[in-house]
């Protein structure tokens, strides 16, 4: 199984899931935004060997090389991921998510590779009319980023229907947390954290002197934005539940990921301070333009159609989380 990608966050959670399930893996990474020493500690939890190739998707040289091997089917992570970059630098994320999808694909054609879990987003929704967010709502992105990923849906739907032996699988995820139980793999961003979690996490850690929650006047309970929040190894679990549905049958799916309810900025700082007895002190600040009030999933078509659910807590993605970033203070530089 080729896994591109591999070595981010959601990337290496998932090679642990593949390797669990039997599955041979194949990485292949160009390390832009991720660390060779993250694939060292897949194959220390899993006991088993990652073949590791160094390389982008769009080298034309290097796809030749992967497929030599033999792929049964490709899991798509590599991509440009940050949403307030993407504004900045719109073209490099066209290139990079949109012309790297389509070199994937081209190299796939060329081998008969037919089966592709592709990992987007629920950013594709844009600002929901209703919650929670079937997968039947409008696809009205508001960004860069969640433009490229709507459109790789697009390609891969036009992939599908032109092949009748084609598997295409659209994970729309909503807000992964926490990290594998045992610490050795988390979330590691390089630079000033783009999510929620981490920065909780560095200010727990002392790395970060306070977290600053953008906007208390929003229309919810408590005036914070309200997320889905679910644990990393649930949506690990749902990419091989996905990869699995499409061995078993072709055309072409988007499905949500998620818990299916919605949890505030306010509600995940008491959270983590419970489960860790860390105090998280934080301060508000305006709105930030391109933000949403609520975004929550529903998550019917997942359990419907691939038997998959959460079953780890918020609790427990805090308490897996805080064991990384304890282990780790600086991610897997530490």
């Amino acid at each position: 199984m080729l896994v591109t990608g591999g070595a981010g966050y959601i990337g290496t959670h998932t090679m642990v899931e593949l390797l669990a399930g039997g599955y041979d893996v194949v990485c292949l990474d160009n390390f832009s935004n991720s660390a060779p020493e993250a694939i060292k500690r897949v194959e220390k939890i899993a006991g088993k060997r990652v073949t590791t190739v160094i390389g982008d998707v769009r080298d034309r040289e290097v796809m030749s090389r992967v497929f030599k091997r033999p792929i049964d089917g490709v899991i798509h992570f590599a991509a440009l991921k940050a949403v307030g970059e993407s504004v900045l630098r719109p073209v490099d994320y066209y290139e990079n998510n949109v012309a790297g999808t389509l070199a994937l694909l081209e190299a796939m054609l060329e081998r008969k590779v037919q089966r592709l879990v592709f990992s987007s987003s629920a950013t594709v929704y844009g600002v929901p009319e209703k919650l929670p967010l079937s997968e039947d709502a409008p696809i009205r992105p508001i960004n860069p980023y969640g433009h490229t990923k709507a459109m790789v849906e697009q390609i891969l739907r036009d992939w599908c229907a032109a092949g009748a032996d084609h598997a295409g699988i659209s994970l729309r995820y909503f807000n992964p947390i926490g990290a594998h139980e045992s610490g050795l793999i988390g979330e590691d961003p390089h630079d000033i954290p783009n999510n929620l979690f981490p920065f909780i996490t560095q200010v727990a850690i002392g790395k970060r002197d306070k977290l600053t929650i953008w906007g208390n006047d929003w229309p919810t309970p408590d005036g914070t934005g309200v997320r889905d929040y679910l644990h990393v190894m649930d949506l690990a679990r749902g990419h091989v539940a996905a990869l699995e549905h499409a061995v078993a049958h072709t055309g072409c799916s988007a499905i949500n990921l998620g818990t299916g309810h919605g949890v505030s900025v306010l509600q995940m700082v008491a959270a983590f301070e419970s489960a860790t007895s860390k105090k998280i002190p934080y301060v508000f600040g305006p709105r930030r333009p391109g933000d949403i009030p609520a975004c929550w999933a529903d998550a019917s078509l997942a359990r419907n159609l691939l038997g998959w659910e959460v079953k780890r807590s918020m609790e427990q993605a805090c308490a897996d989380g805080w064991r990384w970033q304890q282990q780790n203070p600086n991610g897997y530089r530490s």
